[in-house]
């Protein structure tokens, strides 16, 4: 096939795949263990076994398609998530497995032809629940692989309706016994969702390191009365508790003016929610991310600070806990070169950047050998239904994908 058939051919995937709980306003409605997630799952798996992977699906969901070229061999796998957010965009993780997909066939086509055997074997993999919007926490899948998080936790989790992880899965028949791949490498390209490239007018973002995060769980509790009888000086209301809050993990932000701090309240449930009853309780989830982990640090004490004076004035409890979180760290440089080295053979613009959001590629750097790839967002939209990469970047990305899995197939990395 030349260049433009390939290019084609993953256009005319991309097209089908972004079909799956496509959404009117152009975007996609998938999330984790969904029927839309799991219709998704077995046109992937269609598509894999069509060109000759076996696959396999492990005990928490995550789905792996196995190109076996050198018996016994360790796989180079490369992937990233299906699953999307309420209203989310089509690039969004999706791009990320389809170039995989297709990358890791380009390659082993590429082998046979040369007649020769690589070093490893190559596999495709579609985490389960990396976006955390249905069943928290995020890169949920990535998390039980590498041995962060206990499968039994994940699977007893549920959604905001009771169902559970294991019912969900089980439900859409994406469940299995299958330990995983033995990983000799890993990589991952996914849309920056940022405006970083498009800025520079660079095609190629090759991630060296992350920012860190610190997500928390908060309650905000009050007493439930009645919104027109009750005197303003008896109400203990919890939505004005957490209002207070979310002033405040705003302003952190706010204060940041000389190095960048991301700050949101992303997530609130109140109770009763009902139009004539003081809220008796508030859940919220915050979410801060910073590259310097020290400010990090201080804008959590600087918050935690806050929370005695939102008690004081709205005679509310607050009760905030650490759910998880990652700190700065790097990925390996040999990665970075051997990325940024393919990206200068198929002449395609390239820059380090960091990465801001959580991927799958944070859990796996600490276990294999992770290269992380960012191709542009138009405007730097995503979780959003106009999210949106120009073609010739994802074919571009692609391109590069399959370059440096030939490369990791070769054990390219062995001596870096």
């Amino acid at each position: 096939m030349t260049s433009l058939d390939h290019d084609k051919a993953f256009l005319a995937d991309f097209a089908t795949l972004s079909q799956f709980g496509e959404t009117r306003g152009g975007g996609v409605e998938r999330q984790a263990a969904t029927a839309a997630d799991g219709e998704q799952r077995a046109w992937l798996h269609q598509w894999l076994t069509d060109r000759g992977a076996e696959v396999h699906y492990d005990g928490v969901g995550n789905q792996f398609g196995l190109f076996t070229v050198t018996p016994g061999a360790p796989y180079v796998l490369s992937g990233s998530h299906l699953d999307s957010q309420p209203l989310g965009g089509r690039y969004d993780g999706a791009y990320g497995v389809l170039a995989s997909a297709h990358a890791a066939h380009r390659a082993v086509r590429q082998w046979a032809t040369a007649g020769s055997s690589p070093r490893y074997n190559v596999a495709v993999v579609n985490w389960f629940n990396e976006e955390g919007s249905r069943f928290k926490p995020s890169m949920m899948g990535s998390s039980v692989f590498t041995g962060k998080l206990p499968a039994e936790t994940a699977l007893a989790t549920t959604d905001p309706a009771g169902t559970t992880v294991e019912d969900a899965l089980r439900a859409i028949g994406t469940i299995g016994d299958y330990e995983g791949p033995d990983v000799a490498a890993y990589a991952e390209i996914h849309i920056e969702q940022g405006r970083g490239l498009e800025n520079e007018d660079t095609t190629i973002g090759l991630v060296d390191s992350t920012w860190a995060a610190r997500k928390y769980q908060v309650v905000v509790r009050g007493d439930q009365s009645h919104t027109g009888s009750t005197i303003m000086a008896d109400r203990r209301d919890a939505l004005l508790g957490a209002s207070l809050l979310v002033v405040a993990v705003r302003e952190l932000a706010e204060e940041s003016t000389q190095t960048p701090l991301h700050t949101s309240v992303s997530e609130m449930t109140i109770l009763p929610n009902s139009p004539v009853v003081v809220a008796r309780e508030v859940r919220l989830h915050v979410d801060l991310r910073s590259p310097d982990e020290a400010l990090l640090d201080a804008a959590a004490k600087k918050l935690a600070g806050t929370i005695p004076g939102i008690e004081e004035r709205a005679s509310v409890s607050i009760e905030q806990v650490q759910t998880h979180g990652w700190g700065v760290a790097p990925f390996p440089a040999a990665g970075v070169e051997l990325a940024a080295q393919a990206a200068d053979d198929l002449g395609l613009s390239h820059q380090n950047v960091m990465t801001v959001a959580g991927h799958d590629s944070v859990n796996m750097k600490d276990v294999a050998p992770s290269i992380m790839l960012f191709v542009p967002s138009v405007e730097g939209i995503s979780h959003n239904e106009g999210e949106f990469t120009h073609d010739q970047d994802v074919c571009a990305g692609t391109d590069l994908l399959t370059e440096v899995l030939h490369r990791l197939m070769s054990g390219a990395m062995d001596s870096r």
